[in-house]
């Protein structure tokens, strides 16, 4: 595995490929990049071909003053990536912010995919916590904290989306980018630009979706109550729920073992299809 660069309307998009077999593409959300899946994409890699991206505005890709870092924006570069990447109709796996990303590259976009699989997504308003409302509406301010304020801060954030005490290098994996002048500005820059709107344009379309699709969430999601994935079930046709006990919404740490295995199950019966 190595990471390249693909560049796109003034950024530089981030990337790696991870082993062989049917292409899969993981998406990640917010404050998150990549590297929250990068131990799950090389357990799948063992059979598919494994995509990883870190959205503009996040991990290492760039982050830059009066940047767009809205869901509108990456849903428009989506297709673009998978056109760079040659692919057709991969199986997408999205975490978070990413599915609202996978969600409208697919239906406003031309983005089509073998599978989708929706894991604690932000699919259905409402959605945005307090502390978004807050942050939107006083960015400019947040982003003059002093640095070891804003850190507090966002050690704080993150830790609430765990169902158990993370580790140390766990910790430093999702805090890390958004510490210095720059990841503290991009920091409030992506929950500024965070808009309900983008998903209320969608909505309405769930019921249009026409492939296999599974929604995955953990069952004590404090950030996005396990409700939304009954409702988000209920919506898309033919939709498999699979719910991950002992998980909040960093399912992917609290319960890598179990998200893995729906995962492998999953994909293996959509590349049967």
């Amino acid at each position: 595995m190595h990471t390249e660069t693909f560049r796109n309307g003034g950024n530089e998009v981030r990337w790696s490929r991870w082993g062989t077999g049917p292409a899969v593409v993981l998406c990640h959300g917010t404050p998150w990049s990549a590297a929250l899946w990068a131990p799950i994409a090389a357990a799948l890699s063992a059979e598919f071909t494994v995509h990883l991206w870190d959205m503009p505005g996040y991990g290492s890709s760039t982050k830059a003053d009066g940047q767009d870092v809205s869901l509108g924006m990456q849903s428009e570069l989506f297709p673009a990536l998978l056109a760079e990447w040659g692919l057709d109709a991969p199986h997408v796996v999205a975490h978070d912010f990413g599915g609202a990303v996978a969600l409208r590259a697919h239906l406003l976009h031309g983005a089509t995919y073998s599978s989708l699989a929706l894991v604690d997504v932000v699919a259905l308003a409402p959605w945005g916590s307090d502390f978004f409302r807050l942050v939107r509406d006083n960015a400019e301010v947040f982003m003059q904290l002093p640095g070891f304020l804003h850190e507090a801060l966002v050690r704080e954030y993150v830790r609430g989306a765990a169902a158990r005490e993370l580790t140390t290098d766990d910790e430093r994996m999702l805090v890390d980018p958004w510490l210095g002048a720059v990841g503290q500005a991009a920091f409030y820059r992506q929950i500024a630009q965070a808009d309900q709107r983008f998903t209320d344009e969608i909505e309405p379309l769930y019921p249009t979706i026409d492939m296999p699709v599974a929604v995955v969430w953990g069952a004590h999601d404090t950030w996005i109550p396990v409700d939304r994935a009954e409702r988000l079930a209920s919506i898309i046709p033919g939709a498999e729920l699979h719910v991950v006990p002992g998980a909040n919404h960093l399912i992917q740490l609290d319960a890598p073992a179990a998200l893995t295995a729906v995962l492998q199950r999953w994909l293996q019966a959509a590349a049967r299809r």
